[in-house]
């Protein structure tokens, strides 16, 4: 089965292609306050992180139908991306936050809502539990009801942690 053929049909994406690339590891590593990865890698109406994005990182679409693209020269990881993202597809993941940690910025729209200093399960693209990890700072930048959850968890998973589960 190929790459476009698992993401229509299991809706998970399993590999890097246009709108659905990482940060240069050298700029990620090196980035203080981390770097977006926005997985977006269909052609749909949307642009709410092009027209959002206050330094002009992710790139303004020539048709509205775009993939993002984005200039790591200028993401700051202020993660407002991943706030407006109304499929959830940006995130912000911050190398630099320990020696054996990274912090993750994740969207979360559901209840309960997690409070700092929580203990959480950091999950993978197709919902597996991969690790455990402990709320940094719970942010509402836009108040619609979209937060940013700030999640230190183990570096390991930089390319795999998407969402998390409060409790259980």
């Amino acid at each position: 089965m190929s790459e476009s053929e698992s993401l229509f049909n299991s809706g998970i994406l399993t590999d890097e292609r246009p709108g659905a690339i990482r940060p240069p590891c050298d700029k990620w590593k090196a980035k203080k306050s981390g770097l977006v990865i926005v997985e977006c890698p269909q052609r749909i109406p949307c642009n709410p992180c092009a027209t959002s994005c206050p330094t002009g990182a992710i790139l303004p679409f020539e048709d509205i139908n775009d993939t993002p693209v984005i200039d790591y020269e200028k993401c700051t990881g202020c993660a407002i991306c991943v706030a407006v993202c109304p499929g959830l597809a940006c995130f912000v993941v911050d190398l630099s936050f320990g020696k054996d940690k990274a912090l993750y910025k994740l969207p979360y729209e559901m209840l309960p809502l997690p409070s700092k200093g929580d203990s959480v399960t950091c999950l993978g693209r197709s919902g597996e539990a991969l690790a455990k990890g402990t709320v940094e700072a719970v942010i509402e930048p836009k108040r619609d009801k979209t937060y940013v959850i700030h999640v230190s968890a183990p570096k390991e998973f930089a390319n795999d942690i998407r969402a998390i589960k409060v409790g259980g």
